[in-house]
């Protein structure tokens, strides 16, 4: 026996016409916290090893870089400096700062432990220093690399004597902290900035808390 089968042609009227309903992606920009830190020697590890202690922390939003949240200690415990620097961490997408992978993230979390707070979570990072592309022959010091680029802010210099004044936690000394850790933050989101544009900076990377390669500091 066979079977015969017949295509049945449809109308136009038969036909069902599916149009897809469309795909709506919403997306914003990163948020992208620019921050720095300046510390005192605490305590000796042996020879001429010394330890950290945070004694200055400002941040700012790279979008908003005239509004700069500023902690000193000597005004404010450092419970509480770390916590509100904490949350506003957890809240950003990236980090940027100069030398932030081998200097400020390992010193903050390394005060996290001591007052056994919450680590730092693994984040995006871009660091200004150890992201540029390979180069020889020049300080890739923030206070350099300003200069050689002509940024607007300039890098906010102290002499020993404020440092030794700041280290002490005298008045006159945590404001000379003050301005220049406020002044770094502000010239460095110019300076990311134009790295930027220039195409001089390499992508950001995940900076692992658990995990973070020790870098070797380099002028």
């Amino acid at each position: 026996m066979r079977i015969l089968v017949t295509p049945k042609t449809m109308t136009p009227a038969q036909s069902i016409c599916v149009t897809p309903a469309p795909i709506v992606i919403s997306a914003r920009p990163l948020r992208i916290l620019d921050f720095d830190i300046e510390n005192r020697p605490l305590s000796y590890l042996g020879s001429d090893f010394t330890t950290a202690e945070v004694t200055a922390l400002a941040w700012a939003w790279t979008d908003r870089p005239e509004a700069v949240t500023c902690y000193l200690l000597g005004e404010t415990d450092p419970v509480v400096i770390l916590r509100a620097f904490l949350a506003v961490y957890n809240q950003a997408d990236m980090v940027t700062g100069h030398y932030v992978k081998g200097h400020d993230l390992p010193i903050l979390n390394g005060a996290l432990m001591e007052y056994q707070l919450p680590l730092l979570s693994d984040k995006l990072v871009c660091d200004t220093k150890l992201d540029l592309i390979r180069r020889k022959g020049l300080s890739m010091s923030q206070e350099s690399l300003g200069a050689m680029l002509r940024l607007e802010h300039q890098k906010v210099t102290m002499n020993q004597a404020t440092w030794r004044s700041a280290n002490r936690l005298e008045p006159e000394g945590r404001e000379a902290a003050r301005t220049r850790v406020v002044g770094d933050v502000q010239q460095h989101i110019e300076l990311r900035r134009r790295l930027l544009a220039l195409g001089y900076l390499g992508p950001a990377r995940i900076w692992k808390s658990s995990t973070a390669r020790v870098e070797g500091y380099e002028p």
